[in-house]
C-alpha cells in the first residue's frame, strides 16, 4: 500500500484515535499520543504538515505492531 504524501499531524492524531489513542502531553512541535492499557503504548508525533512519508511509516508500522492489525487497516475511513 501507498501511504498518503500529504497527511497532517493533527489528521494522523484524529485517525489513532478511533484506535484509542489521546494526546498525552506537546513538548514544542511534537506530541506524545498514548493509548491506555492494557498493554500501554505511547508514539510521538511531530506537528508538521504534511508529516515525511519514513516517520510516518515508522509511526504506523508501531501502532499497527501494538494492535495487531496492518497498516491498511489504520488507514481506511
Amino acid at each position: 500500500m501507498k501511504l498518503p504524501r500529504d497527511l497532517s499531524a493533527r489528521k494522523l492524531i484524529k485517525i489513532l484515535s478511533r484506535f484509542g489513542y489521546e494526546p498525552s502531553r506537546q513538548t514544542g512541535s511534537h506530541v506524545r499520543v498514548t493509548r491506555p492499557g492494557p498493554p500501554r503504548h505511547s508514539v510521538t508525533v511531530p506537528m508538521k504538515s504534511p508529516i515525511r512519508v519514513g516517520t510516518l511509516e515508522r509511526i504506523l508500522k508501531k501502532v499497527a505492531d501494538n494492535l495487531g492489525v496492518s497498516i491498511e487497516d489504520i488507514l481506511a475511513d
